[in-house]
């Protein structure tokens, strides 16, 4: 018997490395395992995030019950369930798809060093990108640093490239192992409460698709995919939606391979967890007023668009992407408070947190990112309310007392905070 291992890739079909096991083994055994090193350290006991994977985790055993088999929940430290299962003396091998976080990576590390002194193989395959971050260079084999070129270079590889999806038909499913119904540990049982509030779907319309360049910016309407999430968790498959973005808008394909495109910098820079992009950037020396952070999070900063940005993302563990570029605009740059204190605000309430894009995203609003515009870009809250919720429609879904007199006053003057900004930036970096 062999092992699947899942992790986030919680889908039966379009999965490359289940795909695998299916093809090169007659008996395969699914598991995903509760990660107790990754759970401790979430500070809210009603995060989505847990509830969001337990609902899918939930799914997938339903659907392999249907085949007659099931999928085996652990809940512990990896190194200690995989020595547990190694002791019972049944094992030949596991398969898995990578995972590039520094979390995932040392822990495989561990996993194959175990199975190896059992002389047991780890097998792992690519399918949560398209591209690895060794495989998308320069031509000289080094790592682009800007997104447009690489872009050009993702697609003239992609033209040459085998987009394959990999379906399970009906003698590969015959090789999952036949099972009795096996246990779920409950949200209790992890130390949660269940909070299955706001779960989009995981699918997106051809409409939405079709005028996402028309729509994507406006937060108050339904003009993103919402899939973010699915990504994150691999509930949907990336190749298939990729054909479906590249036969319907070049715009959001362009918005896919962003995606690629952090995951790319996070593999060959890895300093820029916790640290900039650009080291020069590190010697700033950040305001960090806990008293405007601590409004910026609770959305009550007198700024209408950040506060409803900050609101939506209280309330439902998303945030629109315009509205993000805004709120992480406005917190750097207006409060010249530190960029990493607001990564680690979404990292702790998004429920499609993903490191590179998050890591990402925020170094291009400190403007110490790989960006070819640096620090003298600065949101102006109300030109960008204005210019993409004109009629205030987003703004008063989520603050309902915007028209009366208990909404706050500016906690800042824009047009002071940004030559302050500007100031602060020039003064630290001197060399700038």
């Amino acid at each position: 018997m062999v092992y699947f291992w899942f992790r986030r890739d919680l889908r039966l079909e379009d999965n490359l490395g289940l795909w695998q096991a299916l093809s090169e083994s007659d008996s395969v055994q699914c598991l995903f395992i509760f990660d107790k090193n990754i759970l401790e350290k979430l500070e809210d006991r009603d995060d989505r995030r847990l509830s969001f994977i337990h609902a899918q985790i939930r799914r997938l055993k339903e659907e392999l019950q249907k085949l007659g088999s099931d999928l085996r929940v652990e809940f512990g430290r990896p190194v200690e369930v995989w020595e547990n299962i190694i002791h019972e003396g049944n094992t030949q091998g596991v398969y898995a798809n990578r995972d590039y976080e520094p979390y995932a990576l040392n822990r495989d590390e561990k996993i194959k060093s175990l199975l190896r002194k059992h002389k047991l193989d780890f097998k792992q395959f690519k399918d949560h990108v398209i591209f690895e971050g060794d495989e998308v260079l320069k031509d000289d084999g080094t790592p682009y640093t800007v997104f447009t070129p690489y872009m050009n270079k993702w697609k003239k590889a992609f033209e040459s490239s085998m987009l394959e999806g990999h379906t399970l038909d009906d003698e590969l499913k015959k090789n999952f192992i036949s099972s009795p119904e096996l246990s779920l540990p409950s949200h209790e049982d992890l130390g949660f409460v269940k909070n299955e509030s706001y779960f989009p779907k995981s699918s997106v319309s051809n409409e939405i698709l079709k005028s996402y360049h028309e729509t994507r910016d406006i937060p108050s309407v339904a003009g993103t995919s919402r899939l973010s999430v699915h990504l994150r968790f691999g509930t949907i498959s990336t190749r298939a939606l990729l054909k479906k973005a590249i036969a319907s808008n070049e715009k959001y394909w362009n918005e896919l391979i962003w995606r690629e495109f952090y995951q790319m910098i996070l593999t060959n820079f890895p300093h820029v967890i916790g640290g900039s992009f650009r080291p020069q950037y590190d010697r700033l020396e950040w305001l960090n007023n806990m008293e405007h952070f601590e409004a910026w999070c609770v959305g009550k900063t007198g700024f209408p668009i950040v506060d409803a940005g900050m609101r939506e993302l209280n309330e439902t563990g998303f945030m629109h992407n315009r509205v993000r570029m805004i709120t992480a605009s406005f917190l750097v740059k207006d409060l010249l408070v530190d960029w990493r204190l607001g990564e680690a605000y979404f990292a702790r309430k998004l429920i499609d947190f993903e490191l590179a894009s998050n890591n990402g995203g925020w170094q291009w609003a400190a403007g110490c990112g790989c960006d070819a515009a640096p620090y003298f870009r600065v949101f102006n809250p109300d030109s960008q309310a204005k210019k993409f919720d004109p009629e205030c429609k987003y703004i008063r879904k989520w603050i309902p007392e915007f028209d009366s007199f208990d909404y706050p006053k500016p906690i800042v003057d824009h047009k002071q905070a940004r030559l302050r900004a500007l100031d602060f930036y020039k003064k630290e970096l001197k060399s700038e």
